[in-house]
């Protein structure tokens, strides 16, 4: 063999090998798009955004494409309709469905928020309130149906007001509108989300005398949910899509409110960062942001006696049926800080 057809084979060799130990030391880029659709922008949901923000869900490899969604009639078409895969939701809205009947039901796999997110406002500041103020008063409702009006109906209810004869409730205004309608005069009280009620508040056209969330208790208020099928085909991108969660959830409860408002400001660009912070602040101390992502019995309960008291529940839907926390269990004893 000649000099020259030795130097290529060696030279072959070497580029051969270069090439293995290059393919070898080079880490997968490939990413698996996942459509989420929630049912409102809501400082509410910070650890969502704070998934996003602090990169947890490209650490599992998923592109999260996030639309919103508005209400939970649009969000859960776009759900069984495949325009998005991931539905974060009220869990009513599963039960919805399975009422209707369905040969792919809406699973709810893991929990954002433990209670319900809204406040209940005055015309006046009240050092100590007493829920009995508001028989015979002029009430500013939610929609009917939904989980806000129907937690909000529940506390009443267990403060011995009954919504529809001791107090004038209103319940003809959209929900985008309800807090520039009291603000504008309309009704004594009315039950708020945030940021509206900070708002009002920053106006000095109302106060907040007491939570709804606190008094309704813990709920599986707002919940990551797909339909039966892409759990089953999809479970790796699940599992990963729940560690991303469960991660943010340590987060937020491990960090101060500071930090926390930083993570989800750029996704309330147009909200003072005070308002911000203040709902943040609220939001954590009253305990609403869940810990992990498992939907436990006695919350699924507690939201089924809270549509029965609203008459909106036909039948009780056992836990098992509708829930699957295996990937928040999983998610719970794997994931750190």
């Amino acid at each position: 063999m000649n000099n020259r057809k030795r130097m290529g084979i060696a030279l072959s060799a070497v580029l051969l090998l270069s090439i293995v130990v290059s393919a070898c030391g080079t880490k997968s880029t490939e990413t698996t798009k996942v459509r989420i659709g929630e049912v409102t922008r809501s400082i509410f949901y910070a650890p969502q955004y704070v998934a996003l923000s602090q990169g947890f869900f490209k650490d599992e490899g998923l592109d999260v494409e996030l639309t919103t969604t508005p209400g939970g009639d649009k969000t859960m078409t776009a759900l069984l309709s495949n325009a998005i895969d991931v539905a974060l939701v009220g869990s009513e809205t599963s039960i919805y469905v399975s009422q209707q009947g369905s040969d792919d039901p809406v699973i709810n796999f893991a929990q954002l928020t433990q209670t319900d997110g809204t406040f209940l406002v005055a015309r006046k500041k009240a050092d100590t309130f007493d829920w009995k103020a508001l028989k015979g008063s002029v009430f500013l409702g939610q929609r009917k149906g939904g989980m806000p009006q129907m937690a909000g109906e529940f506390t009443l209810k267990k403060h011995n007001i009954d919504p529809k004869k001791d107090l004038e409730l209103i319940q003809n205004i959209e929900f985008a509108n309800i807090a520039s309608a009291y603000s504008s005069g309309t009704g004594e009280y009315v039950q708020l989300f945030e940021p509206q009620a900070s708002i009002v508040e920053k106006e000095g056209k109302g106060f907040v005398v007491a939570s709804f969330g606190v008094e309704s208790g813990h709920l599986p208020y707002t919940v990551y949910m797909t339909k039966q099928s892409f759990l089953k085909s999809n479970a790796a991108t699940t599992q990963k899509f729940t560690n991303a969660i469960q991660r943010a959830q340590l987060w937020v409860a491990s960090k101060s409110v500071d930090e926390i408002t930083t993570a989800v400001l750029p996704y309330f660009k147009d909200i003072d960062v005070g308002i911000v912070k203040s709902v943040v602040k609220r939001y954590k101390d009253q305990g609403s942001f869940a810990t992990d992502g498992i939907v436990d019995e006695q919350e699924w309960n507690n939201l089924l006696d809270v549509m029965a008291s609203a008459g909106e529940l036909k039948e009780r839907v056992a836990w098992k049926t509708l829930v699957n926390n295996s990937f928040a269990e999983k998610a719970r004893t794997t994931v750190k800080p």
